[in-house]
């Protein structure tokens, strides 16, 4: 597993366990840096992820509830939000190539979650990459 990859699934991590918790993840994350709770801490790129994420809470809920066709945020698994909204800020705000932040969200999902999550999480971010000329 590449260093990129493992950054990303630490990101997962964190957004999961904020979201269980019911914690802001950015305070989390901060929490994470300072005070590290693996013998590995925390990378800039899981930060910069964690923090993108955050940054973008609010349009990235929008967009999955608006393009997830029939499946709201709530009635999806935890896990494969996180994925999501991982997968949804790279393919929309970041400089990784779309196809990679795809790629990269799908593996996640498949090691991560159910059986039917990796073709939802393909097709679900799929589509934004579709859409992302009419939204940014």
């Amino acid at each position: 597993m590449g260093a990129r990859t493992k950054a990303r699934r630490r990101a997962i991590d964190l957004l999961f366990e904020a979201e269980q918790r019911q914690l802001n993840a950015s305070e989390l994350l901060r929490e994470r840096l300072a005070t590290p709770v693996t013998e590995v801490p925390l990378n800039e790129f899981t930060a910069d992820l964690v923090t993108g994420v955050v940054g973008h809470w609010t349009q990235i809920n929008d967009l999955l509830t608006t393009y997830s066709q029939g499946w709201s945020l709530e009635r999806m698994p935890a896990v494969d939000r996180a994925i999501l909204r991982l997968g949804a800020y790279e393919v929309l705000f970041s400089e990784v190539p779309e196809a990679v932040a795809i790629s990269e969200a799908v593996a996640l999902a498949k090691e991560l979650s159910t059986d039917d999550s990796p073709k939802f999480v393909n097709g679900l971010l799929a589509r934004l990459a579709e859409v992302k000329p009419t939204l940014v």
